[in-house]
């Protein structure tokens, strides 16, 4: 089996318990696990998540033609209680305002989103479940 290495990050070792990270010769992020100067590694899962599936959200809608106005997704990360403290279940509450977006277009691309196009979700324990609800135009 042959590994392709479609992503490549270097990650540096910046004191403490930061680290500045990102592709080489790219932006980088901090990230931190004291939550000091910047999201810990399990905050950065879960923003990891949640921007995956927006993409995809913003994309599909856009491909409807009722492209998102603004859209914010909360991520709720539970852990276990021993070490090591895994993602044990999460939930993804997305607000999407826009221009003629019917709930059940919202809904549907959320759907796709997590189940079908987000590589991060699917790099989970498939054990892991993920829950979304959607919260449209306020509604």
């Amino acid at each position: 089996m042959t590994i392709r290495a479609d992503n490549r990050v270097a990650i540096t070792w910046a004191g403490d318990h930061r680290f500045d990270a990102g592709r080489p010769g790219g932006p980088q992020v901090r990230i931190d696990a004291s939550a000091q100067t910047g999201p810990g590694p399990v905050d950065a899962l879960l923003i990891g998540l949640g921007c995956c599936t927006g993409v995809d959200v913003v994309d599909i809608l856009a491909k409807r033609r009722t492209p998102v106005a603004s859209l914010g997704i909360e991520v709720q990360g539970e852990r276990r209680q021993e070490v090591p403290r895994r993602v044990t279940k999460a939930h993804l509450v997305y607000r999407i305002d826009g221009e003629g977006i019917e709930r059940e277009h919202a809904e549907r691309a959320v759907e796709l989103a997590v189940t079908k196009y987000c590589s991060v979700k699917d790099s989970l324990d498939p054990a892991t479940p993920v829950t979304w609800s959607v919260v449209l135009n306020g509604a």
